[in-house]
């Protein structure tokens, strides 16, 4: 009777520390807090890469004490909506373009100005570096957390009536642009139409011709397959488009410095991840479209473009001033 109360008892003893060790999983399970990234592109594209390695961090990092919860192709809105989405909290962290950013925060404009950077070195130089960060910085002054700066690339233009190899080419065309009044007067200056829209929206609208093109880097123009609805494509390297990730201040205050410390690691492994995606899509994604039916313009003569544009200068410096501007034609980048 003693040996067999005894095992009984060790088997009561056992169960309970069973129970109790499934109960403490299952209050560790319970206590991972899930954080909402999203982005407007698909699970296959470059943001994905970069969402997928700052999941891969900041669950690492934390042990589990988060999770990440990707949300791509404009699940949670478009890029406005998500950095409004940021401000008051129901979103948490947003890896987006520019496009609308100067709408919250002003000094980024100067990034959409067109031709203002010769290649992805100076670019990366001038972001990774003291201008790079005082534009992060100012994203605290208009209720952000500017995280990293990560990247889509030189972006060109596409259309389904004819091949732009010139500005005079292009005029007349109804594109699709970036939500911002710098990018809009550029594309003015050429005779184009400007027609800003989220982009969730843009494939239906070149779809339906509601707009004959766009403009976005290789890497959205192979993420979104774009050729289904666009025939032409044109490098004109107009623009040097950047991302960024941005968290919200709801959240991120909220957290210790060491908490802290681990989501900017994932930041930064996101933005190191999407860029390496950008450069393995810029030297393959040409010859993608070609293969899926693009007509591709590679003899683009950049100075009349450039020419074209210049007034799109003087509408940024008349209303925000030259001291950004000339800071970073004078880097040493």
């Amino acid at each position: 009777m003693k040996a067999k109360f005894a095992r009984h008892s060790l088997s009561v003893a056992i169960g309970s520390l069973t129970t109790a060790a499934l109960a403490l999983g299952a209050m560790n399970a319970q206590a991972a807090q899930t954080i909402n990234l999203g982005h407007t592109l698909s699970d296959s594209s470059h943001y994905s890469v970069g969402a997928d390695a700052f999941k891969e961090t900041l669950e690492r990092l934390s042990g589990g004490e988060f999770e990440v919860a990707e949300h791509p192709s404009g699940a949670l809105g478009g890029e406005r909506a998500m950095i409004e989405g940021l401000q008051i909290g129901t979103v948490d962290v947003v890896i987006t373009s520019t496009g609308p950013l100067g709408n919250f925060v002003p000094e980024s404009y100067v990034l959409d100005l067109p031709f203002l950077f010769k290649d992805y070195d100076q670019a990366r130089c001038v972001l990774d570096g003291e201008i790079g960060q005082e534009l992060l910085d100012k994203m605290g002054d208009h209720n952000l957390v500017g995280m990293a700066w990560s990247e889509n690339g030189f972006r060109h233009m596409t259309n389904s009536k004819r091949a732009v190899k010139a500005p005079s080419d292009a005029e007349g065309l109804k594109v699709r642009t970036m939500e911002n009044k710098v990018h809009m007067a550029a594309f003015e200056q050429m005779g184009v139409h400007p027609t800003p829209m989220a982009f969730p929206e843009v494939f239906t609208a070149l779809q339906q011709g509601t707009v004959d093109g766009q403009e976005n880097p290789i890497t959205v123009i192979v993420a979104t397959k774009f050729w289904e609805v666009q025939d032409h494509l044109s490098l004109t390297g107009h623009v040097y488009s950047p991302a960024i990730v941005l968290g919200s201040p709801i959240l991120l205050d909220g957290l210790s410095e060491e908490e802290q410390g681990w989501f900017d690691q994932a930041a930064q492994a996101s933005a190191q991840a999407t860029r390496e995606e950008v450069s393995r899509l810029e030297r393959e994604g040409v010859e993608l479209l070609r293969e899926n039916g693009m007509t591709v313009e590679t003899e683009i003569d950049k100075a009349p473009f450039q020419e074209a544009v210049q007034p799109a200068y003087e509408i940024y410096t008349e209303q925000y001033g030259s001291e950004m501007l000339d800071r970073i034609r004078a880097s040493s980048c």
